[in-house]
């Protein structure tokens, strides 16, 4: 069940946060995090919210990007023509949002075939959360898995 007003909450403690990511005990936060994001993902069902599907896209990688057009039975040029374009970065993202792979219950109609971004996300079981702050402050307004962790790191720097 997601957490009520997390998003309100996850706004008021982003000093917070970037505070815990920057100056915080960085293998202890790694220790941590492989059980905050089980316990996330416990209490959390993805598919009452997909925020992430709705509001941004995954980059798509070369593989991704063959490994889909594959699935799809299109032209890898044709299924980079009809859903990505390259953004500032230099990264094939999605044109539309909400994800046009999103079906109306919330699940992936390419799920086994997803772009590794969005396999790996919220990446609250890597040292991305504490190497790509921005992203994971981001991501803390966007996915209640990542408050959740975020929340729990809180509570265990204040033991």
């Amino acid at each position: 069940m997601i957490p009520a007003n997390w998003e309100k909450e996850s706004e008021a403690h982003q000093k917070a946060y970037k505070r815990l990511l920057e100056k915080g005990n960085k293998n202890k936060i790694l220790k941590a995090l492989p059980e905050l994001h089980e316990e996330a993902f416990e209490k959390i069902n993805c598919l009452e919210c997909a925020n992430c599907c709705k509001n941004y896209s995954p980059r798509f990688k070369n593989p991704d990007i063959k490994r889909i057009a594959k699935l799809l039975r299109m032209k890898e040029g044709d299924f980079v023509a009809k859903y990505l374009f390259l953004d500032k970065d230099n990264d094939y993202v999605l044109q539309q949002k909400p994800c046009p792979f999103l079906a109306a219950d919330n699940t992936c109609d390419i799920y086994e075939d997803r772009p590794s971004d969005c396999r790996r996300y919220p990446y609250t079981d890597e040292d991305v959360l504490i190497k790509r702050i921005p992203l994971t402050l981001k991501n803390a307004t966007v996915c209640p898995i990542t408050f959740t962790v975020l929340e729990r790191l809180l509570e265990m720097e204040g033991k």
